[in-house]
């Protein structure tokens, strides 16, 4: 059969009316960036958080405009790292869903800042970067990881229940967030973070392998964005959950991004609805940088 003209229409190619999503860490940042970009065309998106506050100032605010009469932004609270709380948070979906569309694993923490520039002397050098916390480490690890792994198998019946509905055309998908931190060779000072994130890039290849199998048909794959506002990276939020990066003329000399800006809300919401929506990517990164990797490999 051809495909016809009507196929190549933009409301066919990113159709998503009608989608149940998850989007761990969604009440704020590059989450609630993927949550609006759902839910304002049409499909129900459950955002989950530790902070419940957080979760539900971010539904009341954003939930009342959204441009799609179907759209909603469901608040659920929940911990990734915590295999209780993540139980409790399938069970909560369930009562209301039999199947869920796309899993986004966003939640993140970013872990200690440790800058040996100006220190002189291999022994002061080896005492900054061994003062780190180990507790810290295996903190970000928790979330960044093994969060990932255990909110991605706990919700499989209901996404493989997803691909079963809709066999042989559509499958549902798991986007992991990670980070161009967990590529580029310069640890940028944060030597946890940047390490956890490239464990979870190698995590989205596992389970892409894992996931594909013929009596499952969930698809994995994983984004790694570059400069973006979020809680994380600039300390606070708006009034609207939302933060700013103050980026002057030279911002993108300054920190070697071609494009010569931070990322925006409308950059993720184009590579997120890609790889949601295309049905013949499986195990990929995508690199959402303004081209940060071409000055920093």
């Amino acid at each position: 059969m051809h495909t016809s003209n009507a196929d190549f229409c933009l409301s066919n190619l990113f159709n998503v009316e009608g989608w149940v999503c998850v989007v761990t860490g969604g009440g704020t940042g590059i989450g609630l960036m993927i949550a609006q970009t759902f839910a304002n065309n049409g499909a129900k998106v459950y955002i989950t958080s530790r902070r419940k506050d957080v979760l539900e100032k971010t539904a009341q605010y954003w939930g009342s405009s959204l441009q799609h009469p179907h759209g909603q932004l469901i608040p659920l609270q929940c911990d990734i790292t915590s295999k209780d709380s993540i139980q409790s948070l399938v069970q909560d979906v369930q009562k209301h869903e039999d199947h869920v569309d796309l899993l986004v694993n966003n939640a993140g923490v970013v872990g200690e800042y440790t800058c040996t520039d100006k220190i002189e002397g291999v022994e002061n050098v080896s005492k900054e970067l061994f003062d780190e916390g180990m507790a810290g480490w295996e903190n970000v690890y928790r979330t960044n990881v093994i969060g990932y792994f255990f909110i991605t198998t706990a919700f499989l019946p209901l996404l493989q229940a997803a691909s079963a509905r809709k066999r042989f055309s559509r499958t549902a998908s798991v986007i992991n967030v990670s980070s161009i931190a967990g590529i580029t060779r310069d640890a940028q000072y944060h030597y946890s973070y940047n390490a956890s994130k490239a464990a979870a890039i190698h995590l989205s290849t596992l389970l892409a392998q894992e996931l594909r199998k013929p009596t499952i048909q969930v698809r994995v794959n994983n984004i790694a964005p570059g400069s973006f506002p979020s809680e994380m990276a600039e300390g606070s939020s708006d009034a609207a959950n939302k933060s700013e990066i103050a980026a002057e003329y030279d911002y993108g000399e300054k920190k070697g991004i071609p494009a010569g800006r931070p990322g925006r809300d409308e950059d993720m919401a184009q590579a997120v609805l890609m790889l949601a929506c295309n049905q013949y990517i499986y195990g990929q990164t995508l690199v959402v940088d303004g081209g940060y990797l071409l000055d920093h490999p």
